[in-house]
């Protein structure tokens, strides 16, 4: 069974390009996406509330992110930062985190002033990520498979590494459910290509299992980080007015 999937062309605009998904894979794709629509829904009114009462501008957010094979598609999320947010530091982290043999702790942990109230639960529980249902349902991606990543992170990418893009992209993997932020790039680079070369029907459904698990455990580390980042955090300086003397 093939899906297809929009890749960005040199004029700059996208064309349907056919990306080959097995159908035990499709079937689980399908399957599970249609359970989870009342949940996306539910989560779409939520977040509809919390984002206009919390920070002006859409509720979604489209993204360009690389998927199978290095082709380009939009991304849907909920929107968990600032509309005006400045993208300059994430890439500075994460330029970071590929040269570093460091955990790949996300920015959440640090309390990263971009994020809107409570957002750092949605990141770090997966909620924000629901609307890439549609994305699964249109074929652009799977229920399990590597994170689509940024065209600038793509771009950093060595030929080896680039192996990890032979499996179509999806909301959960093996890299996600064996410690995410607990590894290195380079560890998430080899179970991401152990995972296109071993893809199977029980493996899927094994990754899907443990998501929830390994979300809690997410949630746990970032909970934990944030508190060690405002521990960490300078005490705000306070200067004292200076007195008038009395006059006799």
């Amino acid at each position: 069974m093939e899906s297809r999937l929009p890749e960005r062309g040199p004029t700059g605009a996208y064309s349907d390009v056919p990306v080959p998904i097995p159908g035990w894979k499709r079937a689980i794709d399908v399957f599970f996406s249609l359970l989870a629509l009342p949940v996306l829904a539910l989560f779409t009114l939520v977040m509809t509330v919390m984002t206009k009462l919390s920070s002006p501008g859409p509720v979604l957010f489209r993204q360009e992110r690389v998927g199978f094979l290095g082709r380009r598609f939009i991304c849907y999320k909920f929107r968990t930062m600032k509309a005006s947010a400045d993208t300059t530091a994430h890439q500075a982290h994460l330029t970071q985190l590929m040269q570093s043999n460091t955990p790949m702790i996300k920015m959440d942990a640090q309390r990263d002033s971009r994020l809107i109230p409570g957002a750092w639960l949605l990141r770090a529980s997966g909620f924000d990520e629901l609307p890439q249902i549609i994305n699964v349902l249109q074929g652009q991606m799977s229920l399990v498979g590597p994170r689509p990543c940024l065209p600038y992170e793509y771009e950093q990418y060595l030929p080896w590494q680039r192996e990890r893009f032979k499996a179509s992209p999806g909301l959960t993997g093996l890299w996600q459910v064996s410690g995410k932020n607990r590894t290195t790039f380079e560890e998430m680079i080899n179970l991401d290509i152990r995972y296109a070369k071993e893809k199977s029907f029980l493996l899927d459904l094994r990754i899907i299992a443990m998501t929830i698990p390994a979300l809690l455990m997410q949630i746990g580390d970032t909970r934990r980080g944030r508190q060690s980042a405002l521990v960490a955090a300078p005490a705000p300086v306070t200067i004292a007015a200076s007195r008038p003397s009395s006059s006799n």
